[in-house]
């Protein structure tokens, strides 16, 4: 399910020049606003033609300016998913799914409708205009639409952007049943860490319309602040966890990773879930020895891998290796100094539980890609 794309665009005074390739279940684009995102998405839907460059999605080649290949927008079989949902307001739901079945060809038709009703949850909606659905389920039934047209890629460019942090919570978990089942390349697009760091399998960090990091979701995301400074609060590691019981008494659940046990506020999951946490580099602690009497919950034993410091501010990023997770810790360069803290050096790390509250969407902890099933099957 590979993406790869390295174009030349210019739009006025901006000028878009990326290149990244992506083979992972959905691939974020991330970036400020003014980045680039939006263009750069309009150019492998096929709304705008790039000035020079290729685009190919799964080993079919969609743009190759230098020998003259451009499919166009009707023939790429993608599904583009807006902010808005614009659905048809004078169809009913149910409408709106066939309409965008008629655009895939009969023989290469895979997307099971009911299933996609089912798996979208929009079964009790099928007679209702968009008028009379709420923002949540207007988007659950934009993305039914896309799919009901079995396309090759889907591109969701700021789907959760107009919508409250309830409606965000409401719609996150079936793109996460999209990622892992649907078995088709994702695009999507977002200015909220938060939202990339749940979803995604791999990032392009887009600044003044260049590809300045690319790669898988961890990697990128540990390093944010190199490839994206104005970014550096979000910096953070992602370390995968299995919810291993509940504490009754304290409201906590306890999550196991490589690296030992980890208390977090309570998460409402089945014993033995997979989940996927982000810790920030601004809320992991170091000390030199075992630390006693304290309120953080979360202690690990951990080893420097390596030291990043910028002469142009006081924070130094320590990439650490905590019994087979990787973490990330936000320090000043005195800390650095006064810890003589290098590759090799073995210390603690400290993360606070209530730094971890999943409480508010999209939040700090979400489910893990599974190896999923294939709508297409």
């Amino acid at each position: 399910m590979s993406v790869v794309v390295d174009v030349h665009e210019r739009l006025g005074a901006f000028s878009l020049d990326a290149a990244f390739e992506a083979e992972g279940r959905l691939t974020a684009l991330f970036g400020h606003s003014g980045s680039g995102k939006t263009t750069l998405v309009n150019l492998i839907a096929g709304l705008r033609r790039p000035g020079a460059g290729r685009i190919a999605v799964d080993g079919r080649t969609l743009v190759d300016t230098a020998a003259g290949v451009f499919v166009p927008a009707h023939r790429r079989r993608i599904g583009y998913i807006f902010q808005d949902a614009r659905l048809f307001p004078h169809l009913t739901v149910r409408q709106n799914l066939a309409y965008g079945r008629v655009f895939a060809p009969r023989a290469e038709r895979w997307a099971d409708v009911p299933r996609l009703i089912e798996m979208l949850g929009i079964g009790p909606l099928l007679d209702r205009r968009p008028g009379r659905l709420s923002g949540g389920e207007k988007s659950r039934v934009a993305i039914g639409r896309a799919l009901a047209a079995s396309p090759r890629l889907l591109l969701m460019d700021e789907p959760l952007a107009a919508l409250d942090d309830a409606r965000k919570a409401e719609i996150l978990p079936y793109v996460e049943r999209l990622r892992d089942e649907i078995g088709i390349p994702i695009v999507y697009v977002s200015h909220a860490i938060a939202e990339v760091a749940r979803l995604a399998t791999d990032v392009v960090v887009l600044a003044g319309g260049r590809a300045v990091a690319s790669g898988r979701a961890a990697a990128v995301l540990a390093g944010l602040d190199l490839a994206l400074p104005e970014s550096r609060d979000e910096t953070a590691a992602l370390v995968d966890v299995a919810l291993e019981g509940q504490d009754p008494v304290f409201g906590l659940s306890l999550l196991r990773s490589a690296g030992g046990l980890w208390r977090v506020p309570r998460l409402e999951a089945a014993p033995g879930a997979r989940l996927r946490v982000r810790v920030r580099a601004r809320d992991v602690m170091l000390a030199l020895d075992r630390p006693s009497r304290v309120s953080a919950l979360n202690v690990f034993a951990a080893t420097v891998r390596g030291v990043t410091e910028a002469s142009d501010t006081p924070d130094a990023l320590v990439d650490l290796d905590a019994g087979g997770d990787r973490l990330v810790a936000r320090v000043t360069r005195q800390s650095v100094a006064t810890l003589a803290l290098g590759p090799g050096t073995h210390l603690w790390a400290i993360v606070k539980a209530v730094s971890l509250d999943g409480s508010n969407a999209p939040g700090p902890i979400s489910r893990v890609a599974s190896g999923g099933g294939d709508a297409r099957s």
